[in-house]
């Protein structure tokens, strides 16, 4: 059978069930083909169902001829929720992305310039990071609504950070990472560091013996080193570092809360320089 002679609504409804990569390789194949594929009806089921009202939240409007021209533009980064947060669609898989940015999460002292410092970065894709200055309890925690997400998709959730030059004590101790939705909870620990500032600091581990501090580290360090742990910050393409925090599995159908967190409060040694813009929030394939 000539596929041109289906009813344009029929092969529009048939290009529905597919993704968007096969709608586009579908339009190459003849002028009649892109027409199909092309139809508002076969991109409005590319579209997430409330994106309506994700368009209500976007900072800069877009604006769009079609249904395929929003799902493009949809897939870039947009800041939503005030520049609060940032919100995309993964294009070859259709689900909803977040970041929610280190000013959308709970930073405990964060409001202390003691400890903490709010400033502008030119590579943040936001207003403003947190640059922790110095403190002994390190504690970044994140919270989002299974709603906002996309149904029936195993998603992880990373802490999105850098560290300056003059980054110290992050490495001492890993830190306890922990995400809950529902009745289901993941525990573990990574280390705020590259790999490569790992071996480092194993190979010196010698010489924290004879730092004033060193017996209450060697304890806290004990305490928490015991079973295996994950590893540390993994560069990106967009030149941040990232670290997992755990990954769950949205069923859709439950309104629940999603809470992320990081923290390293057994050791009582002063700790600096990490750089946090926030918690990323994508599906995991």
């Amino acid at each position: 059978m000539n596929l041109d002679h289906l009813p344009e609504d029929c092969f529009a409804h048939i290009l529905s069930f597919t993704s968007p990569g096969d709608a586009c390789h579908c339009s190459l194949v003849s002028w009649s083909f892109r027409t199909m594929a092309d139809l508002d009806s076969v991109w409005e089921k590319f579209l997430p169902s409330d994106h309506a009202e994700i368009l209500s939240r976007l900072v800069c409007p877009i604006t769009y001829s079609s249904n395929k021209e929003l799902f493009i533009k949809l897939c870039r980064p947009n800041l939503i929720d005030g520049g609060k947060k940032m919100f995309s669609i993964e294009k070859s898989t259709r689900k909803k992305c977040y970041l929610l940015s280190a000013r959308d999460l709970s930073i405990t002292w964060a409001c202390n310039p003691l400890y903490w410092t709010w400033r502008p970065l030119v590579e943040s894709r936001f207003a403003e990071v947190a640059e922790l200055r110095t403190i002994w309890w390190l504690e970044i925690c994140g919270t989002m609504n299974t709603q906002m997400l996309s149904p029936k998709t195993v998603y992880g959730a990373y802490l999105i950070a850098k560290l300056a030059d003059r980054a110290y004590g992050l490495d001492s101790l890993p830190s306890e990472v922990s995400l809950e939705v529902g009745n289901f909870k993941s525990q573990g620990t990574v280390y705020l560091s590259t790999r490569h500032d790992q071996s480092r600091k194993q190979a010196a581990a010698a010489d924290l013996e004879h730092e004033h501090f060193s017996k209450r580290i060697g304890a806290s360090r004990r305490r928490v080193l015991e079973g295996d742990h994950g590893g540390g910050l993994c560069e990106r393409k967009d030149g941040w570092m990232e670290v997992e925090i755990g990954s769950f599995y949205n069923e859709g159908c439950a309104n629940n809360d999603v809470k992320m967190s990081v923290k390293e409060v057994k050791g009582a040694h002063l700790k600096g320089g990490l750089i946090v813009e926030g918690i990323e929030i994508r599906p995991k394939i």
